[in-house]
């Protein structure tokens, strides 16, 4: 076994408690016969317990042994990884240290275990190299990071020394990136980053969404979108405000831009505004990667007496540094300005504000920093009975008529929160919980 401790440059970085040190410390240990049969057989099933853990959360099946080695790969942020994430296989020395990090990980990757097993009495091995994992829903796992490490590991299969893999590891690193930002589509700030530092976490289910899916709202969709086609094709675009009625499509829509532009190099980061004390950390982690990030801050909205819309002010536009090329914030909110307004900011109010009228451009201007501002106003009837009726469609099992769906969709919206689009789907959701 190799000593990865000595001989690993660019990806030697990791955890000296993960899988791989402990298990090629076991490795070593076991050919220099220096052991314990009872303590070594307890370290090696403590390593495939914690091999396991890792299959689960990402839903790795067949050799886990390969699938763990690929994860590693593809999640390792150095240097050298981030550079061929923008320019695929790169020339010069550091080729010659990758591709002997390589060697070390095709002899890992081709290691034969039958002799630990068959000296030690073990059997799990054998199972963990030929897993046939208990299907599951994908929002158990990590599906984006799963089929993404499978395709690596499938790659890695075919590559007959540390040359050929060089060449796939590099071509990955091209298509998908690396790291948590490479091979996820969503993040959220971590809720223990004043614990562990660590400023973004992975949504892992974003769900499957399409702008197609929603129905009605054909300009808004387009505006959306082109802006949106714009900015991952590096051509200039705006901020964007969506605002309107509640359950009109806002939040779906902007959902479903990142299903729809995810292959195009877009990414998504939700942030709420109790967290805009970490925007700038935010930007700084993401300027210089090679994808576009959208920072979504949904049901945006300040009352008169909060304060941290003048911090988003200075992010969007204001500040000394000028925002990153590849960032975007779109947001959504019930209210065009986004600030309350009252009565007593009416330029016609006495107040003994000297400069009242300064007071009110300043709750406007945040509002006017979003170069698109796009309407979601709640149907009419007519455009209600349509988004109900193209809803049902969709189920082949909802077999009332067309007057008793809209007699229904009816009943239902007077007893609920008026014409929407959610309440449509709230309807058809009731109907499917009947349905046998």
């Amino acid at each position: 076994m190799y000593d990865l401790t000595a001989g690993l440059v660019i990806y030697r970085n990791f955890p000296k408690d993960s899988i791989l040190w402990r298990m090629a410390e076991i490795c070593q240990r076991f050919q220099a016969e220096a052991y314990e049969t009872a303590e070594l057989r307890g370290a090696i099933l403590t390593e495939v317990n914690r091999l396991l853990d890792v299959a689960t959360r990402y839903g790795f099946d067949g050799n886990l042994w390969h699938g763990y080695l690929a994860f590693l790969l593809a999640n390792t942020e150095a240097p050298f990884t981030l550079v061929c994430e923008k320019r695929g296989a790169v020339n010069g020395s550091v080729q010659v240290f990758a591709e002997n990090d390589l060697a070390i990980f095709k002899y890992l990757w081709d290691y034969d275990f039958t002799e630990m097993e068959s000296s030690l009495g073990l059997n799990c091995f054998s199972v963990i190299t030929h897993y046939q994992a208990v299907a599951k829903p994908a929002q158990i796992y990590n599906k984006s990071v799963s089929d993404k490490v499978r395709e690596l590991a499938a790659a890695i299969d075919g590559a007959p020394d540390a040359a050929a893999m060089y060449q796939v590891v590099t071509d990955f690193y091209a298509k998908y990136g690396v790291g948590v930002l490479g091979l996820n589509k969503a993040f959220r700030v971590s809720p223990e980053i004043e614990v562990t530092g660590q400023l973004l976490e992975p949504i892992t289910t974003t769900g499957d969404i399409c702008l197609a899916d929603i129905v009605g709202y054909e300009s808004q969709k387009q505006r959306l979108a082109a802006n949106t086609q714009a900015f991952v094709e590096g051509r200039k675009a705006n901020n964007v405000l969506l605002y309107g009625d509640a359950g009109t499509g806002k939040s779906t829509s902007i959902k479903a831009i990142l299903n729809e532009y995810y292959d195009q190099g877009l990414r998504m980061i939700e942030v709420y505004k109790h967290e805009f004390k970490y925007l700038q950390r935010i930007i700084a982690q993401i300027k210089n990667r090679n994808y576009k990030f959208i920072i979504y801050m949904d049901d945006l909205s300040f009352e008169e007496f909060e304060i941290e819309y003048k911090y988003l002010k200075a992010v969007i536009e204001g500040g000394l540094e000028v925002k990153p090329d590849n960032i975007l914030i779109y947001a959504t909110s019930n209210r065009r300005h986004l600030i309350r307004e009252r009565v007593d900011d009416r330029p016609d109010f006495i107040d003994p504000d000297l400069h009242q009228n300064d007071t009110v451009q300043e709750k406007l201007s945040l509002a006017d920093r979003f170069g698109l501002s796009i309407g979601y106003f709640k149907p009419n009837q007519k455009e209600y009975f349509k988004i109900v009726e193209e809803l049902a469609a969709r189920h082949p099992e909802i077999t009332l008529s067309a007057e008793e769906l809209r007699a229904g969709a009816v009943k239902w919206e007077m007893s609920h929160s008026g014409l929407s689009g959610r309440t449509a789907q709230q309807y058809i959701n009731s109907l499917l919980s009947t349905c046998v």
